[in-house]
């Protein structure tokens, strides 16, 4: 898995959702993210106030569907983003997919409405770290510990007490701890099999043609919807989504 993206604009977080309205939750739509912390919490419930930890999962690194051999999943890194956030979440909505959002930790601290907006339309949460450092597996243990739990409790604060299902180390920097510690708070690592190359903006064209050229090698497909200007994203969505329904194709999310 290629190592994309740097660290540079992400210690630059947002101090608050700019002219985003926020979006209140009923607590009936929380069921779409496999349920809330304590099995009925409503919105707004905060983390500090959750029963017991998840219970762990696998700590291998998730790359097929739940949706069997012709699924496939769409995952968006590095937001929530007031901006482009908002536009992927239209594009999603209009084709009727559901996807995997992999947030950096102070990214949905700053944003908890779209947090919210991602949750309250049926996609999963992802935990992506604090830094979205990419060389954290070079780092010590308590570094990536501090990384992938204090993410997971902004993200899981910030949504109003759902738990991300899933943790995806920053350019793959996976390591056999950071798994570890993340399935033991039932975030199951996840992989990509098709980097769209979105992240280097190479335009819209090449987007789509990377991911019909790179379907062979598997279901999860990485997109972002932060970490700059997310148009040619928006654009190569609207593409790919129909073209791979075209295919045969069936979205899902990341077996757990």
């Amino acid at each position: 898995m290629a190592r994309h993206g740097g660290r540079g604009w992400y210690g630059q977080v947002v101090a608050a959702a700019l002219g985003v309205t926020a979006v209140t939750v009923a607590a009936s739509l929380w069921t779409a993210q496999a349920g809330p912390v304590n099995g009925h919490a409503e919105a707004g419930t905060s983390a500090h106030r959750a029963a017991p930890k998840a219970a762990p999962v696998s700590m291998g690194i998730a790359h097929a569907s739940d949706r069997g051999a012709r699924g496939v999943n769409i995952t968006i890194d590095d937001g929530p983003d007031p901006v482009w956030t908002p536009e992927v979440l239209q594009v999603l909505k209009e084709y009727g997919v559901k996807a995997t959002f992999c947030m950096i930790g102070p990214q949905a601290k700053a944003h908890p409405d779209l947090v919210r907006a991602v949750v309250a339309a049926g996609h999963r949460l992802c935990d992506h770290t604090v830094s979205h450092d990419v060389t954290m597996d070079t780092k010590s243990k308590a570094y990536q510990s501090q990384q992938i739990l204090d993410a997971e409790r902004m993200i899981t604060e910030a949504s109003g007490g759902v738990r991300p299902l899933y943790y995806r180390a920053p350019g793959g920097a996976f390591t056999p701890y950071s798994r570890k510690v993340a399935a033991s708070h039932g975030m199951r690592p996840l992989g990509w099999n098709v980097d769209s190359k979105d992240f280097e903006r190479p335009g819209t064209t090449a987007i789509v043609a990377t991911v019909e050229e790179e379907m062979p090698n598997g279901p999860t497909i990485l997109f972002h919807d932060a970490g700059g200007d997310r148009s040619e994203t928006v654009a190569a969505l609207r593409e790919v989504l129909p073209w791979l329904k075209e295919q045969g194709y069936s979205f899902g999310f990341p077996v757990r």
